[in-house]
């Protein structure tokens, strides 16, 4: 190969590493606060967009008595934050409820093995246990 096409083909190596960095950089974390929930021994986790949500579930995790029952669209087979499964909680869908239809209650594992057959999960004894915010 001859010094330029050396080159030129080192370059399109390098973007297109680059490139695909930065894709898996920004699907493993999107720079958004993560709240971690749990249900009775089993944890999931939602990504936070908005500033109105962040806050709500700060304000639950600091023990505030609030609307409690995260409520959202559940997105197959892709775990985005929601790490060691196979589905996710559409982040623009989410909500908190103080009750909600029995339908939608379960396990994360329910969701996972389509015991739940509901398109929205709602676990009513969830419990935020923690909540991770970006560095930066």
């Amino acid at each position: 190969m001859r010094p330029r096409n050396a080159f030129a083909m080192a370059s399109i190596v390098f973007a297109v590493l680059a490139l695909s960095g930065c894709a898996a950089e920004e699907r493993a974390g999107s720079g958004r606060p993560v709240a971690t929930f749990q249900v009775v021994e089993e944890t999931f986790r939602i990504e936070l967009v908005t500033p109105e949500l962040i806050d709500h579930a700060q304000r639950l995790f600091d023990g505030e008595e609030l609307a409690a029952i995260p409520v959202g669209k559940i997105v197959r087979p892709d775990p985005e934050v929601n790490t060691g499964w196979h589905w996710h909680i559409d982040p623009k869908t989410l909500e908190f409820a103080d009750f909600t239809t029995e339908v939608c209650d379960g396990l994360p594992s329910y969701v996972e093995d389509e015991t739940l057959t509901s398109d929205t999960y709602c676990p009513w004894s969830a419990k935020i246990i923690a909540m991770d915010y970006p560095e930066g």
